[in-house]
């Protein structure tokens, strides 16, 4: 492989597991903590300054808004684990055919998204139960917002792209000059402007695209191979084939645990509006611990997909043992000092002393379960860096989806309280992390024989 390895490029097929590990996260988890203060400030800007109704419509678009996202942010992680193997193989022409056939998938997939989140946006809402006053400006939002996702997926693209070579820092110094001027843009539209829902929405869709011209723009004058050039920018099909086949499934992955979200909001929402809006402060604490962990998760495909693609078997285990201890450490601490200070962290969103009661009601069921989360999705990252994709989703569905549904109709009616419904939580991810445990022993030991019969396999389809 041509060209040295830049001095803020990690190496993740030798050295330290523990240390280099820890460095790679540590960016990411501080870009994932700034994408969702960047996001919370949509919601207190328009709630602050816009017009009457404006913080119901956005926030009515919340989780429809994530099932697109999760999907974009899916395609991001096939592109981490493909790109993670044809590294640790040395393919110096299997790394330029994947960055320019997964930029050409990034921005049709992005449209395509753009164009099913706009078309299904009205029946979806209406189906969801939003309310009428709601409507038109949360369909204005989603609207507006969508514009910007092919921008978000070749973000995630480059992202992908630079976490696989060990690269963190790039993507959180353009998610952090994206965000600053989500922020700045967010009060000129709303109280400059006057534009309400629009204003935040046009914020959103033009940082989005700024990501998106920056990552692009460090693709183009990088010195590794995956340096895009548009006279190799042509489809590659067993290329594409890899990245969809990894980056679809996580994708879904994602939407699923946002549908399953409908579902246990159904059942928070068979309560009083105090315990609604109690429990709605409180998600802010899933959201926070959740990106802090996942991370890990990152860190867990991208150094068993190099490591993979390098035929080190020893340090495949240790890559995904490592990064499980990590995210189940700081899943537990976070979730402890949140719980903590429970009263300070939901009186940022409230200073109603019953929704802050209600809100407490969750965090202590929650806060002591987030590291239970990381046996499940940090096994599915492991399994991700294999190139083993499609039956960690199937588990995913079945636990994180069908289970959850069972819960809220059939177990949760026994008693009814909103303990036995954030129960679901804990109960779903031990359930799933014993499936997807075993199934990953099985993946690995396969993975193993064929290293033994070729030293530095190809990922295969």
């Amino acid at each position: 492989m041509h060209g040295s390895r830049a001095k803020r490029t990690l190496t993740m097929t030798q050295g330290s597991l523990m240390r280099n590990i820890f460095l790679f996260s540590l960016p990411l988890m501080v870009s994932n903590v700034l994408q969702v203060l960047f996001n919370m400030s949509d919601v207190a800007v328009v709630g602050r300054f816009g017009s009457d109704g404006a913080l119901g419509s956005v926030g009515s678009t919340t989780t429809y808004v994530a099932l697109f996202t999760g999907l974009l942010i899916g395609f991001g992680a096939g592109v981490n684990a493909v790109m993670a193997r044809r590294i640790g193989a040395a393919d110096e022409e299997g790394i330029v055919r994947t960055a320019h056939t997964s930029l050409i998938i990034a921005v049709v997939f992005g449209l395509v998204i753009s164009a099913l989140a706009m078309g299904l946006a009205r029946p979806v809402l209406i189906l969801m139960g939003t309310k009428s006053q709601f409507l038109d400006g949360a369909l204005l939002y989603i609207y507006i917002y969508f514009a910007g996702a092919t921008g978000t997926a070749v973000y995630n693209f480059g992202n992908g792209v630079f976490s696989a070579d060990g690269d963190t820092r790039k993507p959180l110094l353009f998610l952090t000059i994206a965000g600053v001027t989500n922020i700045a843009l967010n009060l000129f539209f709303v109280i400059v402007c006057r534009m309400s829902v629009a204003g935040v929405a046009l914020a959103s869709a033009i940082s989005q695209w700024l990501s998106c011209v920056l990552i692009v723009a460090a693709l183009a004058r990088s010195r590794r191979p995956y340096r895009l050039r548009l006279s190799r920018l042509r489809p590659d099909g067993q290329i594409a084939k890899l990245v969809l086949v990894t980056g679809i499934p996580a994708g879904i992955q994602n939407a699923i645990f946002q549908a399953a979200n409908l579902f246990i909001q159904a059942g928070v929402n068979s309560f009083d509006g105090t315990v609604v809006e109690g429990n709605t402060a409180a998600v802010n604490a899933d959201t926070l611990v959740f990106e802090l962990m996942a991370a890990f998760y990152t860190a867990c495909t991208s150094f068993i997909g190099q490591n993979y693609g390098a035929a080190m078997r020893e340090r495949i285990l240790k890559s995904y043992g490592v990064s499980l201890a990590y995210s189940f450490l700081f899943g537990l601490l976070f979730g402890l000092g949140i719980y903590a200070f429970g009263d300070a962290f939901l009186s940022i969103f409230t200073s109603d002393p019953a929704v802050i009661a209600a809100g407490k009601d969750r965090l202590s069921v929650m806060c002591f379960s987030y590291a239970l989360s990381a046996f499940m999705d940090c096994t599915i990252a492991a399994a991700r860096g294999l190139n083993k994709t499609i039956v960690p989703t199937v588990m995913v569905i079945l636990g994180s989806c069908v289970f959850r549904v069972f819960w809220v109709f059939c177990i949760f009616p026994m008693r009814g309280t909103t303990t036995l419904l954030y129960l679901l939580y804990p109960v779903s991810w031990i359930l799933t992390a014993i499936a997807e445990i075993a199934y990953f022993i099985v993946a690995y030991r396969k993975s193993v024989r064929g290293m033994a019969a070729r030293p530095q396999p190809a990922p295969q389809a």
